[in-house]
């Protein structure tokens, strides 16, 4: 697997991206806080794709919260790809990433739902565990926040 910088707007991106979006959207409706393709090509955003030889097989993208703070964001896996390792592979990534650029902590939010059981169990397997909300989130019964530690 592959794990490369990429853009969002890219149009081997577009359909993965709608797919991930509609998703999130139906099951959390307006708690859904999911970038699209002009929130993840911000200045504070780095997106990655993972690849399986030329196939795109998911995406994740680090936030920078402050120097010290980064937020995984939009973390997916093509449907095809899902439990295949894709996940672990770019929450790994995001992770290393966050350490090079000497983060004190990694934060996410996530959805409730039992669609969003299984990456809620890759982030607890990461070393993630339950936090307060931060940035400007709100609290709602549609989310969780978590946060990772990078300075053990």
């Amino acid at each position: 697997m592959e794990i490369r910088q990429d853009d969002p707007k890219a149009p081997h991106v577009v359909d993965l991206l709608a797919h991930h979006l509609l998703e999130l959207r139906s099951v959390m409706g307006e708690h859904a806080q999911a970038l699209d393709a002009s929130g993840l090509s911000a200045g504070s955003v780095t997106f990655w794709t993972a690849w399986h030889n030329d196939l795109l097989a998911g995406f994740g993208a680090l936030k920078q919260l402050d120097e010290t703070h980064g937020e995984v964001k939009s973390m997916r896996a093509a449907p095809t790809d899902r439990r295949t390792g894709v996940g672990r592979a770019i929450l790994h990534h995001i992770i290393s990433e966050g350490r090079k650029r000497k983060y004190a902590r990694l934060s996410l939010e996530t959805g409730t739902a039992p669609l969003h059981a299984p990456a809620i169990s890759l982030y607890r397997s990461a070393g993630f565990v339950p936090c307060e909300p931060f940035a400007d989130y709100q609290a709602s019964p549609h989310n969780q926040f978590m946060r990772l530690d990078l300075t053990k």
